[in-house]
């Protein structure tokens, strides 16, 4: 096979797997969009000529404008390492000013909540699609709760899938979703071609003119459900670092003509004679024969899962981003099957099924679920135009025309955000309260951070060397491990926090043949396993900085022992013997891991909100993994110690003796 053969199979196989990994979300809005719109301006007999013309093109536009142009054209730009996604583009910027921390979080806190929201409506919006099927309606009725019965039970099965991983199946996902948006294109252009004149729609003066016509009831509230068609454009971005931009790029033509085909077909067929005597159909499903629905059904349900999908994986990666910026507790990670960096979130999944379980069982309908979709995205998107902004200054793009791109954006989206916050008392504050919920624990985890760091102070090494090598060589205190490892949040240099020092010398003399100060730094590239050390001219210190990427699993355990073993082979450090091993010749010896958790013993020092979050956080923690698990140290040998958080307030207690 030729170069040029070889590189267009690859092409074709990166232009596949992001058919299936990236346009989920957007790729079912057809499914539900223009049943919102209709359904909001009063159902099929109150809408006319005009209002489709301009609702067409509303959704035209938006499409064009922010998922095209700032998302596929700008955002993808601000790529991290090949890593997108609100976090990652946050992770680029936050030098720049400490304040870009809260529309980082904001944004984050919602697309996590959209997460949960884009199961329960696109697999309940597939599954009503069974009341058009006569075959289904005659055994089952057109009963609600046998629709929500299937849906949980798609719901269900596909979080229970998560945990073995999405290798074999996700194989699948490209030629289906291919398949799907196919399905779109031609279904929509069979319709179209029964009135070619709803291309008329591309003009944005029907836009216009729709937005200020009296004949528009609901005014410019409209675009709450016109918003719906470009909800995925988030997860497009997110999406990124799965496939590679100039995958994303090329199949983006193909997806939005089929995507718009559908939109102008079903307008087509809505306007079409005798459809206005219909009420409470979906115009996706009712514009197809009756000898495909059934097909369509299944087809749509297939798209809705791979949608779910897509969500639920762009969670996990979400959350470990959040993670490794500090901005939430560490929760278990596993990594199932064998794609690299192919991740899993017990907490974030089991979290996610009980909120998507339970917003269907409390909207029921797909029609009451779509007034709380939506909300929460746009706040995501402007957080994401406010992080842009940083991005191009950062890329020395002039003040007036960072502002001027990112100022229309914002317009737009701030727009979109009012016409979607109607939704509120219909549902939208479900969204709301769950955005909220989630920043609070990211506010509480990140300030907490921060105030530890303010009254801890870190200690110098090489300031207590000559106690440490007295301790070493001291046969009256009792041998604690070859390898003592003290895994420490915060190092710089040969500066350690106090609470290490303080378990060596202090609270339990631990004799060691070499102690070692760990620490671990989770970087933007998502695959780097590096390393410094520093012996501090010893044999018997050593400073070890691991830089892991975030989607590299945190092996400690077996890093230090390839270290330790480079060091002896390079001379740095004298061989390690062991008399009694199951290993013959080993000659690296045993280690005891060292972890310290604080817990709050005094603060009163700290002010009454400070004291709070530091509370809040100690109470969240109990709920995340524990440092022996998120270490991968499980199998090790490993002490755990308890010291105050503010270890160096802790004042002495006046007390007299009684004579």
């Amino acid at each position: 096979m030729s170069k040029q053969a070889q590189f267009n199979k690859h092409r074709a196989a990166g232009l596949l797997v992001a058919m299936g990994v990236v346009y989920g979300d957007i790729g079912t809005s057809p499914l539900y969009v223009m049943k919102a719109i209709i359904t909001g301006q009063g159902g099929m007999q109150a809408v006319d000529e005009k209002f489709m013309l301009g609702a067409v093109s509303l959704v035209f536009w938006t499409m064009t404008l922010l998922t095209t142009v700032k998302y596929v054209l700008i955002a993808l730009n601000a790529d991290n390492h090949g890593e997108g996604g609100i976090f990652s583009l946050f992770a680029l910027v936050r030098h720049r000013a400490r304040w870009l921390v809260i529309p980082a979080m904001i944004g984050g806190a919602a697309l996590l909540a959209d997460g949960a929201l884009t199961p329960a409506v696109t697999v309940t919006t597939a599954i009503e699609g069974l009341r058009d099927v006569p075959a289904y309606v005659d055994l089952f009725g057109a009963s609600q709760t046998t629709i929500i019965l299937i849906t949980l039970g798609i719901i269900t099965l596909l979080f229970m899938l998560q945990r073995f991983g999405t290798n074999t199946i996700g194989k699948l996902f490209g030629p289906i979703m291919l398949g799907w948006f196919t399905f779109l294109g031609v279904s929509g252009f069979v319709n179209l071609a029964q009135d070619w004149t709803i291309l008329r729609a591309l003009n944005p003066y029907y836009a216009w003119q729709l937005l200020i016509s009296p004949a528009n009831k609901v005014g410019i509230l409209i675009l709450g459900s016109v918003f719906l068609a470009t909800t995925g454009a988030e997860a497009l971005y997110s999406d990124l670092g799965h496939v590679g931009k100039t995958n994303i790029r090329l199949s983006w033509p193909y997806v939005k003509v089929c995507l718009l085909l559908s939109y102008f077909g079903q307008a087509a067929w809505i306007l079409g004679p005798g459809q206005a005597a219909q009420s409470h159909v979906n115009p996706f499903f009712a514009m197809l024969p009756a000898s495909l629905t059934m097909a369509a059904v299944i087809f749509a349900t297939l798209a809705a899962i791979i949608a779910s999908q897509s969500l639920i994986s762009g969670s996990f990666t979400l959350v470990s981003e959040a993670i490794r910026l500090k901005l939430f507790p560490r929760l278990l990670t596993t990594y199932p099957g064998k794609a690299v960096g192919q991740m899993y979130l017990p907490v974030v999944n089991w979290g996610l099924w009980g909120v998507t379980s339970m917003l269907v069982i409390f909207f029921q309908t797909s029609e009451r679920m779509e007034a709380a979709y939506g909300l929460a995205i746009t706040l995501t998107m402007l957080m994401t135009t406010t992080l842009i902004y940083a991005f191009l200054r950062q890329k020395h793009l002039p003040l007036i025309g960072a502002g001027l791109l990112t100022g229309f954006f914002a317009i737009i989206e701030v727009i979109f955000l009012i016409a979607s916050a109607a939704k509120f008392w219909h549902g939208g504050y479900v969204a709301v309260g769950l955005a909220l919920l989630i920043f609070l624990v990211m506010t509480v985890w990140y300030r907490g951070e921060q105030i530890v760091r303010q009254h801890n102070h870190p200690l110098s090494l090489r300031q207590y060397q000559d106690q440490l090598a007295k301790l070493r060589d001291d046969q009256t205190v009792d041998k604690f491990q070859t390898n003592v490892v003290f895994l420490t949040s915060r190092m710089d240099g040969d500066q350690v926090e106090r609470k290490v020092l303080y378990s060596i010398l202090d609270k339990w003399p631990k004799r060691a043949d070499v102690y070692w100060f760990v620490n671990v730094t989770i970087t933007d590239e998502p695959y780097t396993a590096e390393y410094t050390v520093d012996t501090l001219a010893t044999d018997y210190l050593g400073t070890v900085k691991l830089y892991l990427g975030f989607r590299v699993r945190q092996d400690i355990n077996r890093y230090l022992r390839t270290i330790v073993h480079d060091l002896m082979a390079t001379g740095r450090l004298a061989p390690q013997k062991q008399t009694y091993s199951v290993t013959s010749g080993r000659d690296v010896g045993d280690f005891r891991f060292v972890i310290i958790e604080e817990k709050l013993e005094n603060g009163s020092r700290l002010s009454r909100l400070d004291r709070l979050v530091i509370e809040t956080k100690l109470m969240i923690k109990k709920y995340a993994t524990t440092p022996a698990k998120w270490f991968g140290l499980e199998f090790s040998e490993v002490t755990l110690e308890i010291v105050p958080i503010l270890f160096n307030e802790i004042p002495a207690l006046p007390i007299t003796e009684r004579r």
